[in-house]
């Protein structure tokens, strides 16, 4: 973790969740912390708490879909700071219900914050640090992007997270193969956490206006349930996993898995693949709640 000691952070969704708890990790190793929030008021409220650690803090609020406001994120840190060592690209919001019943204001939204906020933060942040590196062969960075066991799995009534989470894995994977083919003082990562309580299940409170949702159908009222159930009840804390990321930056490790034993699901997926059979039940070592679901999806 040396190379980060006294360093500069960038982490979006910084307000809370995965976000907060990184921006106090990073405040104790004496890194300048950017934190850039969509939400104003919880920002100003985490500001307060990570300079109470001494740490020097830039806050930023910004909705990351839009390109100009990462942009002006970018411009800001580095007339502040500099260029940054650890890029955390971690906003992000859920949604759920059958794949065909989001409509086009959701796929624009999750998309938008989920896929293009982490495509705009590579964007715009890798070239500073490529920059920094050539100037000085001793100068390490990291680029951690949050993505999610969704994007490694298909589970069923969560359509549009699923899309916008495996396009986030397929991005990092692809950053990761490109970094190494100019650089080795810049490294990638992608997290992929299971259920953690972090509010993400709160996601709605922080939708724009101009992408209003529709009324919710029935697959998207149990799906909310779900997630609120699931989130909440979680036992890995976002504490954890914050650590984890900083565990995984200083043993360039790629790969940041919140439940390790959850990849027992991916193995079957890509055996599916790699065998040609047909897509397996994910509910096949719980049937009970495939039939509840089912059930329920059809108004029994």
């Amino acid at each position: 973790m040396s190379h980060l000691q006294g360093g500069i952070a960038v982490i979006t969704g910084a307000a809370s969740g995965f976000g907060l708890e990184t921006s106090r990790i990073a405040a104790r190793l004496g890194m300048k912390v950017v934190m850039a929030d969509v939400q104003a008021d919880a920002l100003a409220t985490a500001q307060q708490e990570i300079e109470a650690l001494g740490a020097q803090v830039l806050p930023f609020r910004l909705d990351v879909s839009k390109a100009a406001e990462v942009e002006a994120l970018a411009a800001a840190t580095v007339q502040r700071f500099g260029a940054p060592n650890f890029v955390f690209n971690n906003a992000g919001v859920g949604a759920g219900g059958l794949i065909w019943e989001h409509t086009l204001k959701d796929w624009e939204w999750v998309i938008g914050v989920n896929l293009m906020g982490v495509a705009h933060g590579v964007r715009v942040f890798t070239p500073l640090m490529l920059a920094a590196a050539q100037k000085n062969p001793a100068w390490r960075g990291d680029i951690v992007n949050t993505a999610s066991m969704a994007g490694l799995l298909n589970a069923p009534n969560m359509g549009v997270y699923n899309v916008s989470k495996h396009a986030v894995v397929s991005m990092s994977e692809t950053l990761y193969q490109d970094l190494s083919l100019v650089t080795e003082q810049v490294r990638a990562h992608v997290l992929c956490p299971f259920f953690v309580p972090t509010g993400i299940h709160l996601s709605e409170r922080n939708r724009p206006s101009e992408m209003p949702a529709a009324a919710p159908t029935r697959s998207q009222r149990i799906a909310q349930a779900m997630s609120d159930q699931a989130v909440t009840k979680g036992k890995v804390s976002a504490a954890q996993v914050a650590q984890w990321v900083f565990d995984a930056c200083a043993e360039n490790r790629f790969y940041i898995f919140s439940h390790p034993k959850s990849l027992a699901t991916v193995q079957v997926r890509l055996e599916d693949i790699m065998t040609l059979r047909n897509p397996s039940d994910p509910f096949a070592a719980k049937p009970e709640l495939g039939a509840k679901l089912r059930a329920e999806l059809k108004g029994g």
